[in-house]
């Protein structure tokens, strides 16, 4: 089979690999439209530390059953299929109440550690278990399919965060998180999401998505323009979709007293913050990983038109022109969100 393999960092190949053969309780899964994640570009370069060579990447995908294990059960060849990013081990503590992305045991498709490897979905083929799979609506692209796991992570940040009918709500960053949660936000009841960026042209996008209304925060005096717009309060809620100092400062800074704050972005591994006005306002801070079984869901929210993810897809592309798109979302080409690799 073809894979897109990260041979060295800042390197990756098409090369023909074995078909893998699926365990008793997994699915092998003929990929037919594989999303490139922004955690996928970062591991391109080593900065992660979790996809190290080699490796094929690639984790927000959806295909076709070609085969089942001999345990399985649910699912037969010829199903439409995505599957969780997150495998966990299903018997830890945490997976016993539900939280399956804290998962003692936690292991991510397509993500090489010095504690596992898992080969991902930039291949013709991958393997998966089968409890990880759910099935797929047949009118459903498959290239919309793909980004069901992005939906799931913002689907996963709202749901946790404190949001009431027409709370005021802010998105700090307009990046493919950021709109997605912008969309659950507004499904979640929000009467008003205010949404902060650097891009005038992905504020654009947020205002056709349903922001209320949007601020550069280069540009504007984003923080009194969000309290001048709440009676001399601030927000409500806030959800950080950057993870660097500045955009959890904007984030902090832009809810009122009793606030929530919910961090999603995970650029930063270490930001200043500021304690004082965390501690002396009371704002709760609230931290989001992955998501924890909400597939379901985004799927529905997806068929039902509630969230849309075709305007942020940038192009879909075939498997052999991947590392041209690597090496474009790496340089940071602007205007480009989304990227599909069909295998």
């Amino acid at each position: 089979m073809k894979a897109l393999v990260l041979s060295a960092y800042k390197k990756l190949e098409l090369l023909d690999l074995p078909i893998p053969q699926p365990a008793a309780d997994e699915l092998l899964v003929r990929i037919r439209a594989c999303g490139i994640c922004g955690s996928d570009v970062h591991g391109y370069d080593g900065s992660t530390g979790r996809r190290l060579p080699p490796i094929v990447m690639g984790h927000e995908a959806a295909g076709v059953v070609e085969a089942v294990g001999s345990g399985v059960t649910d699912f037969k060849p010829g199903d439409r299929v995505t599957f969780d990013s997150t495998v966990s081990c299903g018997k830890c503590f945490y997976c016993l109440r539900g939280q399956i992305n804290l998962c003692d045991n936690r292991e991510v498709v397509g993500v090489s550690t010095p504690s596992f490897k898992r080969m991902g979905a930039f291949a013709e083929y991958v393997t998966v278990p089968a409890r990880i799979a759910y099935p797929l609506p047949g009118l459903m692209p498959f290239a919309h399919a793909a980004m069901i796991e992005a939906v799931s992570v913002a689907v996963h940040a709202v749901s946790l965060t404190p949001i009431t009918a027409s709370d005021t709500a802010v998105v700090v960053g307009a990046g493919m998180i950021g709109l997605l949660t912008l969309q659950a936000v507004r499904h979640a009841g929000a009467g008003r999401v205010f949404v902060l960026d650097l891009d005038d042209s992905r504020l654009e996008m947020a205002r056709s998505l349903g922001a209320t209304e949007t601020f550069n925060s280069r540009n504007d005096d984003v923080i009194q323009k969000i309290v001048g717009r709440t009676e001399g309060r601030g927000a409500d809620v806030a959800l950080e979709c950057v993870g660097n100092t500045a955009a959890v400062r904007l984030a902090v800074e832009s809810v009122r007293k009793g606030g929530a704050v919910t961090l999603v972005g995970n650029v930063a591994p270490t930001i200043e913050l500021g304690l004082q006005s965390v501690v002396s306002r009371q704002i709760r801070l609230q931290g989001s990983c992955a998501s924890s079984g909400e597939y379901p869901e985004c799927i529905a929210l997806m068929a039902s038109g509630a969230i849309q993810v075709e305007p942020m897809i940038s192009a879909v592309a075939p498997l052999d022109e991947g590392i041209a798109w690597f090496e474009r979302l790496y340089a940071r080409e602007p205007g480009l969100l989304k990227v599909v690799l069909e295998p």
